[in-house]
This record gives C-alpha cells, structure tokens and sequence, in this order.
C-alpha cells in the first residue's frame, strides 16, 4: 500500500484523527506523526528549517498530508527532502506571512500565547484556543481534547516561538520548486484560508483547490465525510 503520512494542527497529536485516519487506513499505509512540541515529542524543540529533514525520515516516502501547522511542516520537508515527497496535500495551509510588520506582530501574538500556556497549563489554555472563532465549528466529537491534554505546556511554548507563522521564514518564492502534485483544501465557511489556497495553487506547478462544503478551518474535523469525498478520488489519482 502506498504510504500516507499525516500531519496534525497546533495542540494536537498523532492521535488526532478520528475520522480520516481509520478511514484511509483500509487503503494506504497511514503513518501519523508527533509534531515537535507536541505529544511524545513535546520535549523536541526545533523550528521548520532544523527539523523538516529529520520529519523526513521518520515519515519516509509518501504522500504528506498536513493540516494548519502540520501544512506548514509538510511544505517544509517538500522543499528540504524532495525525493521523501509524492504528492502533497495541505488543508488550513499557507506559506508564511511576507508583509515583516505583520510577521513581528503576529511573533508578538505568539509570544504572548507562549508565556500564556507557561502560566496557566495545557488544560486552561485548551479551553481558550478551542472557544476561538476559527476553529468553533469542530463538534466535540473531532476536538480530540484528551489527546491535546498529553501535550506540556514547554513544548507548546516551544512550536508556537520557533514553527509559529512570526518565525517562519515565508515559502512562497520558493513553491515553485515543488513539482509534485499537490491538493490544497480549505473549507467553504473559511475566507482567509480559501484565498490563501487560490493563491498557493497559483505558486505551485501542479496544483488544485478544493472547498470543503459547510466547513471552517478544520475541514476535516468539522465535516470529515466531505473532506474525503474531497481526498479519496483525488488520492487514486495522484497519491497511490
């Protein structure tokens, strides 16, 4: 079976995929990673640059599906270890903030999220970053919150100062390097983030859009069932 390799959000873990995973399971060799920060690798404190060929490695050859923060991460090991990527497939995704003023204001609003959880532990800032406007549509069922909750503190800290979007340095002149195909998801009910696929499929060589219907941020949490309506065929074509 062809491999798939799936990439979770901020405060998630592997474990966060409670629909899709067992989905593709029956058709594809699903590999599921703890980001750095997160999970069993809440003690890795690396950024994008450092840590996408050691990602590589451990994912191996496939198809690399990231959602939100796991998008960034899978563009990251496209353009750091090519030969590890087939095909590619970012939901919630962008290439970084290019405006500087922006990029050190939102560094800023990352630091205060990450001094934020330092004081008051994994379970509170939980409750806030669940209640925000982007990701409210998830029905509880797809929050994953006792998953999230073996996530520390520190290594939460840790992802939002070093692969948070004020750290990173902007992708998008260099996605046309990226000649794999790639499938760039955003729900219907998500604006920014449907714009920001229009314009990364614009940047890549080979790529598609697709809108999720009666979605928001998390697609695949909040209507799993058309997301893989949305993922199947596309994966039979270009995936494995």
């Amino acid at each position: 079976m062809a491999r798939l390799v799936l990439l979770h959000g901020f405060t998630q873990t592997r474990d966060c995929w409670p629909v899709v995973g067992p989905a593709l399971s029956a058709a594809h060799d699903v590999v599921a990673l703890d980001l750095p920060g997160h999970g069993a690798r809440s003690d890795r404190e690396v950024g994008l640059v450092e840590g996408a060929r050691a990602l590589a490695t451990e994912g191996g050859t496939g198809t690399w599906l990231g959602y939100s923060l796991g998008a960034r991460w899978a563009l990251a090991v496209a353009l750091a270890r090519p030969s590890a990527v087939r095909a590619l497939v970012l939901v919630g995704g962008t290439a970084g903030i290019e405006d500087r003023e922006e990029r050190a204001r939102r560094r800023t609003a990352d630091e205060d999220r990450a001094r934020h959880v330092e004081v008051v532990g994994v379970d509170a800032f939980l409750e806030a970053w669940l209640a925000l406007p982007l990701l409210a549509g998830i029905p509880p069922e797809g929050q994953c919150r006792e998953a999230r909750r073996a996530n520390t503190a520190a290594g939460l800290a840790s992802s939002l100062r070093l692969a948070g979007q004020g750290a990173v340095r902007p992708m998008w002149d260099r996605l046309g390097g990226v000649r794999v195909p790639v499938l760039v998801v955003a729900g219907a009910r998500d604006p920014a983030y449907a714009a920001l696929g229009e314009r990364l499929v614009s940047a890549l060589p080979n790529a598609s859009l697709a809108l999720v219907p009666d979605a928001g941020h998390a697609a695949h949490l909040e209507q799993p069932d058309g997301f893989l309506a949305v993922l199947r065929p596309w994966l039979a074509a270009h995936g494995g």
